[in-house]
């Protein structure tokens, strides 16, 4: 799903106009983002959990050129963890893309 259809989506749900419910979605975001660059949390129960994660330096290999090490630097990354109901509603609602639903451990960032 898109930015622009999930703004719709929102618009229908909550009978707002599509500019307010993109600026809804736009604030939405913006606060999260701002939140997580000034180190906070930002938790919805049942939802999930978006937070940072340090990275610290690593050595990696060029996908070019294998034999070519590179330096990967540290750095803070955003992460989300999905909460249980979350879990428990894809769980429960199949696999409508038809490819299995996807797996994994319900973690991992983005």
């Amino acid at each position: 799903m898109t930015k622009q259809e999930f703004v719709d989506k929102v618009a229908s749900r909550a009978n707002l106009s599509r500019r307010d419910a993109a600026a809804a979605v736009d604030a939405f975001l913006d606060s999260i983002t701002d939140a997580l660059k000034g180190g906070d949390d930002v938790a919805f129960t049942g939802f999930g959990k978006f937070t940072t994660q340090f990275r610290k330096a690593r050595q990696g290999v060029n996908p070019r050129n294998p034999s070519q090490k590179v330096q990967i630097p540290a750095s803070t990354v955003p992460k989300f963890s999905a909460g249980s109901q979350l879990k428990t509603a894809v769980k429960s609602g199949g696999a409508s893309r038809g490819d299995g639903g996807g797996g994994g451990d319900g973690g991992g960032g983005f």
